[in-house]
């Protein structure tokens, strides 16, 4: 008896065929998956990043700025006012101090915490107190310059100087209400956070990884960059990026130079 030809069975209905085919699945799933992570790995990053760094305080909406560092600077420019003699002042010598004192006392009752609350009449009572300073200090200005140059006064270098301080720090104060009043629209506008550009770039806005996020320019900063402009006579840290800012701080710069060194000019010539 013949045996006949084994039988073996089909090897291409076994397992051996399934698993490269459940590999190959596997592997175009896997593939998908890591076409899909790349395609949204930049939102992802982004939203890190925003979670990490929040928009900065000088792009988004806040509570205002608080009063009491330019209501402080309005009362040293006042006084500052008050200590030049007869001659270097706008006669009668109280009227601009009055006004200035009262206009202050009305937006610091407006604003009594935080500067939030904007109307047409605060803003045009703002500038208004603002140009009647600037007014009182430029003819004092003017005054004390046509004294020297007419040899009417400097017979005492102690007086000269001291006079001349206080037209000089009060021009620092005037130009610095200035900066805070114009930059990025005023102190409402900025805590508003309506326009995206600035007048003036601060190191803190180039470098937002450096600061807090709750950073946000105020007057002090306005303070500290007419402070540099009236000493170094040119922009330090702080860049004016609009036509207006730069003709101020020009015009600032100009008049400090003149005060300065016509005095400090006058003041050796009497020491010797």
């Amino acid at each position: 008896m013949v045996a006949g030809p084994s039988s073996k069975p089909d090897s291409s209905d076994g397992p051996g065929e399934a698993e490269p085919s459940l590999r190959g699945i596997l592997g175009s799933l896997q593939e998908q998956l890591r076409e899909l992570e790349h395609a949204t790995r930049p939102e992802l990053g982004t939203v890190r990043s925003e979670l990490r760094h929040p928009e900065p305080a000088w792009r988004r909406v806040t509570p205002g700025e608080r009063r009491l560092p330019v209501a402080i600077a309005v009362v040293v420019a006042i006084a500052l006012q008050t200590l030049l003699p007869d001659n270097l002042v706008i006669h009668p010598p109280w009227l601009l101090p009055a006004l200035e004192g009262a206009l202050g006392v009305g937006l610091i009752a407006a604003n009594p915490v935080r500067i939030s609350r904007t109307s047409t009449t605060l803003r045009a009572a703002s500038v208004t107190l603002i140009v009647l300073i600037s007014l009182a200090n430029a003819w004092s200005t003017v005054l004390l310059i046509r004294g020297l140059l007419n040899g009417t006064e400097g017979e005492n270098a102690s007086a000269l100087l001291g006079r001349g301080a206080s037209i000089y720090i009060t021009n620092i104060i005037v130009f610095s209400l200035w900066y805070w009043e114009w930059d990025r629209g005023g102190p409402v506008a900025r805590a508003s956070a309506p326009r995206p550009y600035t007048d003036f770039l601060f190191p803190q806005m180039i470098s937002p990884n450096l600061v807090s996020p709750d950073w946000e320019s105020t007057y002090v900063d306005y303070l500290y960059l007419s402070f540099t402009n009236a000493t170094a006579f040119s922009p330090t840290d702080v860049m004016p990026l609009s036509r207006w800012s730069k003709m101020l701080m020009l015009v600032q710069a100009a008049v400090a130079l003149l005060t300065v060194a016509l005095v400090i000019a006058r003041a050796v010539n009497i020491f010797k």
